[in-house]
């Protein structure tokens, strides 16, 4: 009944199992179980909040660069030209700076991703998330990177 709740209110289908997952962890959080009069008006009440934040965050994410995007992957793949005045292994040791500042699962997740070629289901199942959490780590990270290797580039 809750995944049919959920199927009929977002959009992105996919999230449906993350959603109910996420219900029942809320659910499994509360200090006080006795006090809740009617758990199942309780649960559905967790479910409409997380419907919200869902529509929040997926208005959120139009506005955000999507990291399966053939364009972001295309130019992800793109190399410097060979007219570039900086060495390569400047430029690599500049990446490695910048990935080292990325927060440990941000890192992780793309290390896993770009450099082993795991899948978002297989990064989130080591990491003990979900694969759009493994999206969005993968999103902020590539941020990070990119506007951490523009600064450096502009630098005189």
């Amino acid at each position: 009944m809750l995944l049919r709740y959920f199927y009929r209110r977002i959009r992105t289908k996919s999230d449906v199992p993350d959603l109910a997952q996420e219900v029942f962890l809320r659910m499994l959080r509360v200090s006080d179980p006795e006090a809740i009069r009617n758990p199942q008006f309780y649960l559905y009440t967790v479910a409409s909040n997380l419907v919200k934040e869902h529509a929040m965050q997926e208005r959120r994410q139009e506005t955000c660069s999507d990291v399966d995007e053939a364009s972001v992957q295309q130019r992800l793949g793109e190399l410097p030209s060979p007219e570039s005045e900086l060495d390569a292994s400047q430029i690599a040791a500049r990446l490695r700076s910048v990935v080292e500042q990325l927060p440990s699962r941000w890192r992780t997740a793309l290390i896993l991703h770009y450099r082993y070629g795991l899948t978002y289901q297989q990064i989130g199942d080591l990491l003990g998330v979900s694969s759009n959490m493994v999206k969005k780590y993968l999103a902020q990270a590539l941020g990070h990177c990119r506007r951490g290797m523009s600064r450096w580039e502009s630098m005189p």
